[in-house]
């Protein structure tokens, strides 16, 4: 059974409808573990965690999921401290004992935004298409030599009913049971 690590990065867990539900679903599938980053750094001395426990963490996985909700066309900070503490240990301090190690798993984005699918586009009322917002994500993806996974999107996220929630957690959970499914191809 491969083990896959859900990092869900939401500023407010106990305010969340929408990424509350996604891993409320996403736990109930085998080998996935869902981890509440707000929870794991309260600590005000790592603001972004253990990063030597995180590295260990991370290695211990065959799969990654970043799911945070979209915050001002971009990541919640606590998001961007862990990279900042985590990757940067990984692939410039310990590159050969760790970074070399995560190299090829595979790695997917899950994110909410509050807006309708319309508005991420060229003309819309974001003006930028969502894969767009991506792109330093996929870079660090990229720089890393992590696999790129097509990204699980959810839009109108505030606004949608308890039946809307758990139809989303139901399709999240399905897109994650094909990709924990499909075939492994690590990089040598």
């Amino acid at each position: 059974m491969t083990r896959t690590l859900i990092y869900m990065f939401h500023p407010d867990p106990a305010r969340s409808r929408a990424n509350a539900a996604l891993a409320r679903a996403a736990a109930t599938l085998p080998g996935v573990e869902v981890i509440d980053m707000q929870a794991e750094c309260m600590d005000p001395a790592k603001p972004y965690g253990d990063g030597a426990a995180e590295a260990a963490r991370l290695l211990t996985a065959d799969r990654i999921v970043l799911q945070f909700p979209l915050q001002w066309y971009s990541t919640p900070p606590l998001l961007k401290a862990w990279q900042d503490a985590v990757l940067t240990r990984m692939f410039y301090i310990r590159y050969e004992a760790e970074g070399r190690r995560l190299e090829g798993t595979p790695l997917m984005i899950a994110a909410t935004a509050g807006n309708l699918p319309e508005a991420y586009r060229p003309g819309g009322a974001n003006l930028f298409a969502m894969t767009e917002l991506f792109a330093p994500l996929r870079a660090t993806a990229h720089r890393c030599r992590l696999d790129w996974a097509e990204p699980f999107l959810l839009y109108r996220a505030g606004d949608l009913t308890p039946e809307q929630l758990e139809q989303a957690g139901a399709r999240y959970a399905a897109t994650l049971a094909r990709w924990i499914a499909s075939p492994l191809e690590r990089v040598a």
